[in-house]
């Protein structure tokens, strides 16, 4: 049979052929002139712009993922079968694939959304690829590193727990009607979408297993990064998981944090830079940070900033990390280049030194 040959088969594919069904990756030979082993922490959009930017300056990237989502295609998967939630998972992965034919192609697949008037509406591809290798292999870690091989993605994605996670929130003003009320909101969509002040976040069960190869990274890496993202539903989760935090606390890694371009609507409708600071405090109290990356232009305190920043052991790094169009995103190659003068201007820690 002759004929022009399908995009899939014409694309020029830079990564090696999926490994078969067992495979674990190893890890990559540390000696001088290695790379900085990076992790992650995050979900949604900001965890997927951070991915975005970080596979550009290292190979030795780790995505520690949250689990509470609840919402869409993944609340559906989530309630039909008991599964993890893998929108965020999916994101992640998606983030990390390569700028080639090959990775481009399969990031527009696994991102791709059915539309349609039945069952399969809104369901995401990748979403049904990850829970079909979970219930195949009934282990997370190995069927995300398996979707990670035949995407050729450039770093791993670990969920932080094993457990689906409910995320609930103590939250003033929640009901208009009653602007004074602080009730209990539970679930991530919801709490993301609150019209009043939301005044901390706990999750449920209250203290979740980690996965322990998300441990692991963090006490092996050199940076760990954390945000952006929506503040109380992607980024303060991770501090709520008792191992994960007590991985953060004793790591050797210095942490950065990267804050959002702007307060998100309901959820962090009004904060300023330092309240994100200090709501981050509260939910974590014992831990220290090294440096805080924001954009100028979303800092109109400087000072406060430093202030709030300096209790948290942390020095303040300004850097243009927004898009040119003046939208609230992230530039990855802006972002990028804002990481690779942290990761050198703090000092490089252990081999890769």
């Amino acid at each position: 049979m002759t004929g022009r040959p399908s995009r899939l088969r014409r694309m020029r594919r830079t990564t090696p052929p999926a490994a078969p069904l067992g495979w674990t990756p190893r890890p990559r030979p540390r000696g001088r002139g290695a790379q900085p082993k990076v992790v992650a922490l995050g979900g949604g959009m900001g965890l997927s712009a951070s991915l975005t930017a970080l596979r550009r300056i290292t190979g030795d990237l780790t995505a520690v993922v949250t689990v509470a989502d609840d919402g869409g295609s993944s609340g559906r998967l989530r309630d039909e079968l008991g599964v993890l939630p893998p929108g965020d998972l999916r994101k992640a992965l998606a983030a990390l694939c390569g700028d080639d034919d090959w990775g481009q192609t399969w990031s527009r697949v696994i991102q791709h959304r059915f539309h349609s008037r039945g069952d399969l509406h809104d369901h995401a591809v990748g979403n049904l690829l990850i829970v079909a290798l979970w219930e195949q292999l009934g282990d997370h870690v190995q069927a995300l590193d398996l979707v990670g091989t035949l995407l050729g993605a450039h770093g791993r994605v670990l969920p932080m727990s094993a457990v689906p996670l409910e995320l609930q929130a103590l939250v003033r003003g929640h009901d208009p009607a009653r602007p004074d009320d602080v009730d209990t909101v539970r679930g991530q969509a919801t709490v993301a979408l609150t019209p009043g002040e939301v005044q901390s976040v706990h999750l449920v069960p209250h203290d979740p297993p980690a996965v322990p190869e998300a441990v692991e990274a963090v006490l092996d890496a050199d940076w760990v990064v954390l945000g952006p993202g929506s503040w109380f539903s992607s980024v303060i989760p991770h501090l709520l998981v008792p191992e994960l935090l007590d991985a953060l606390l004793s790591t050797k890694a210095r942490r950065v944090l990267s804050l959002n371009l702007a307060p998100q609507p309901g959820e962090t409708e009004g904060f300023s830079p330092q309240r994100h600071l200090e709501v981050l405090a509260r939910h974590a109290p014992k831990l220290a940070l090294d440096v805080v990356l924001a954009d100028e232009a979303a800092v109109p305190d400087r000072l406060s900033l430093d202030d709030a920043a300096r209790r948290l052991g942390a020095t303040v790094e300004l850097a243009p990390v927004a898009r040119p169009d003046g939208s609230p995103r992230h530039d990855p190659e802006l972002l990028a280049a804002a990481y690779d003068r942290i990761f050198r201007m703090h000092g490089r820690i252990g081999p890769w030194r």
